[in-house]
């Protein structure tokens, strides 16, 4: 069964809590491949997973099996991607070892699923080409990651933009957050 292309790398690690390292070194590995994929955005990356990915470093992480060989870690993403759509299960992934994926790591995977279908439907391209944007608003998805990081939250900005919902600017948080803006390095001044 081909998967479809979902998040970006660092979107998936951040979706399944581990380092964009973690991920960069199981696609090193050839446990999984990323998906070259056109952009979303100007400038966006262009190598993406299917949704899953989150399922299995989640379930790695929570299971503390980082260092499971990579024959095992190969299996495992071979048996997860073989699933039918649905509630996760468990998946043997040698003689007598299994995972039970629903308890480690369903809820990251509907949390993901919510954000992509979030972004997709909630973060759009600036009209000047710039940013990415919250739909219905002129707030860049860095602007909103600003304003949460300076101690407003998502009923604020709720509040202020009422036909707008606060899962938009949750997806704008992480996409702000995985999608960083390029340039002078954060906490430098200019001079």
């Amino acid at each position: 069964m081909a998967l479809s292309p979902d998040l970006t790398v660092r979107e998936t690690a951040l979706l399944a809590g581990v380092s964009a390292k973690t991920v960069e070194k199981a696609l090193e590995a050839g446990v999984l491949k990323a998906v070259p994929a056109p952009a979303r955005f100007r400038g966006g990356a262009a190598r993406f997973l299917p949704i899953r990915a989150v399922a299995f470093f989640h379930a790695l992480d929570a299971a503390d099996l980082a260092d499971l060989p990579l024959r095992h870690r190969r299996a495992l993403w071979d048996q997860l991607t073989t699933l039918k759509p649905g509630p996760l299960q468990a998946i043997e992934f040698a003689p007598g070892a299994a995972l039970d994926l629903e308890r480690l790591a369903a809820p990251a995977l509907r949390y993901a699923e919510r954000y992509r279908d979030a972004r997709d439907r909630h973060i759009a391209p600036a009209p000047d080409g710039g940013a990415p944007v919250v739909a219905g608003t002129g707030l860049t998805v860095h602007a909103v990651l600003a304003r949460l990081e300076g101690g407003a939250t998502l009923e604020d900005l709720a509040a202020e933009y009422p036909a707008v919902l606060p899962r938009a600017f949750a997806a704008a948080q992480v996409y702000a957050t995985t999608h960083p803006l390029r340039g002078r390095p954060k906490g430098r001044g200019g001079g």
